[in-house]
């Protein structure tokens, strides 16, 4: 049987930081065609602060113009707190709830307006959420590859929450490059060793990259055991937050075209994502 991995596509991620408002009824014909594609799971919106996030204020309203009855695409929701947890328990529509904690105690106050400390208590707290709601709880280690500030960095650290957020019982851990500071000989070394002693979590990885090094890293991944990848059409996106020269993710035609190449089942359909490609190139232009 050929080897496979799960691509999820971030249009939130590309779409949180731009000036300029998407309507509505854009996004949600955008994500609409993306949910044809066969993409693993949509990070489709945030239920976070409309001030601190204006572009994902219609997120609930994007949700109800979606269509989900003929999709096996599971949607995915950021929260940042246990109130926006709760409002995005509401709708059932919903997979997964992700929640960015970063090992950076910089990073984590200017994101979430909290310490780390506080963050992993309230991880727990919406842990219970999604087990009421039968939600799935996605954990991105946001500067898990280093971070910009000067904070403490080491593999062992992540090792260290990557152990203490499995034992929380988070379903999902996906490691965020979140600025792009990560190199392909660290991208494999990091996935080495949380894959060698976590052989019982899913661990994905959230790659931004500029294109020459993106081939590059995708593969130090996938040497690294990860099967679960993040991306965005068009290589858009970037954390608004951090407040730093964005690097986009990682273009999702990238990964596809990487693993098409090595011979992975991607289950994606070509024709549906050439007509997102489409749409992505009208809203991002």
């Amino acid at each position: 049987m050929a080897a496979s991995v799960k691509i999820i596509e971030c249009p939130r991620d590309a779409m949180q930081g731009m000036e300029r408002f998407i309507p509505t009824e854009r996004k949600i014909d955008y994500i609409n065609a993306l949910l044809r594609v066969g993409f693993h799971t949509i990070d489709f919106g945030s239920f976070v602060s409309p001030k601190a996030i204006p572009q994902m204020a219609d997120t609930a309203q994007v949700l109800r113009g979606l269509e989900t009855g003929n999709t096996s695409t599971g949607l995915l929701a950021i929260v940042a707190n246990i109130r926006g947890a709760e409002d995005a328990s509401a709708h059932s529509a919903i997979r997964f709830l992700g929640f960015p904690l970063s090992i950076s105690e910089t990073f984590q106050k200017r994101n979430t307006n909290k310490s780390i400390a506080m963050a992993m208590e309230e991880l727990r707290a919406i842990k219970e959420i999604c087990v009421k709601a039968n939600q799935k709880l996605v954990v991105y280690i946001s500067m898990g590859f280093g971070n910009p500030y000067g904070d403490p960095y080491e593999t062992a650290t992540v090792v260290d929450y990557v152990g203490r957020l499995g034992e929380m019982g988070a379903d999902v851990i996906s490691l965020a490059d979140t600025v792009g500071v990560a190199t392909e000989t660290e991208v494999e070394t990091l996935f080495n060793a949380v894959s060698q002693t976590f052989t019982d979590l899913e661990i994905g990885v959230h790659l931004h990259s500029r294109p020459d090094t993106a081939h590059a890293k995708i593969a130090a991944a996938w040497r690294g055991g990860c099967r679960r990848f993040d991306g965005a059409l068009r290589g858009f996106g970037g954390c608004p937050m951090a407040g730093d020269q964005l690097v986009g993710n990682i273009a999702t035609e990238t990964l596809v075209d990487f693993f098409t190449s090595q011979g992975v089942d991607t289950g994606i359909e070509q024709g549906e994502l050439d007509r997102a490609m489409a749409i992505a190139a009208s809203i991002f232009e």
